[in-house]
């Protein structure tokens, strides 16, 4: 009998032990919304600190990255659909496809600077040095340059490409 009143005296003394601690726990704990509250303490703290210091420099010509897209007016044709993209580190892809006449694309790659000062890209290839420039019309709107090299003021609209992200279909029809 002795022997079985041992592990009875251990086990009585765990559950008392462990009644005793979860009695006493809810009293320690915070409760959620006090630990929300702490949080959000914390945030707005971190948020009155000057970040500035360790913020990037932001390269202006990459602000304007991206995919262009616009079905272009042609004289000798039924229409241009050209796609520009404007990728990392100032390179460029034209890809461009004549209307009826055939199905086959053309393409062009470069380096692309851009200037808000005269508000043109100036896309140089690199088969052959040429040069093109579009118009910045806003961020998200260029507009090609006259064959002669003038920007074009009239038609901004007929000739425009346009960013991606500001159209809501980039579907193209070419008649």
């Amino acid at each position: 009998m002795k022997i079985l009143t041992i592990p009875l005296k251990q086990s009585l003394n765990f559950i008392l032990l462990s009644i005793f601690t979860v009695s006493i726990s809810p009293a320690i704990a915070n409760s959620d919304k006090q630990a929300m509250e702490a949080v959000q303490k914390a945030r707005q703290m971190t948020r009155q600190d000057d970040h500035s210091a360790h913020l990037t420099p932001v390269d202006e010509s990459q602000k304007f990255r991206g995919v262009y897209y616009g079905y272009l007016p042609c004289k000798d044709c039924a229409g241009t659909k050209m796609t520009l993209s404007l990728k990392n580190k100032n390179n460029y892809l034209l890809v461009t496809q004549y209307a009826k006449a055939s199905s086959r694309e053309y393409y062009d790659k470069g380096k692309y600077t851009w200037d808000d000062k005269t508000r043109t890209v100036t896309l140089v290839s690199r088969k052959n040095s040429s040069i093109s420039k579009y118009s910045i019309i806003d961020e998200g709107t260029l507009v090609p340059f006259t064959v002669d090299g003038t920007p074009r003021v009239v038609d901004q609209d007929e000739y425009a490409l346009r960013r991606s992200d500001t159209v809501e279909s980039r579907e193209v029809h070419i008649h």
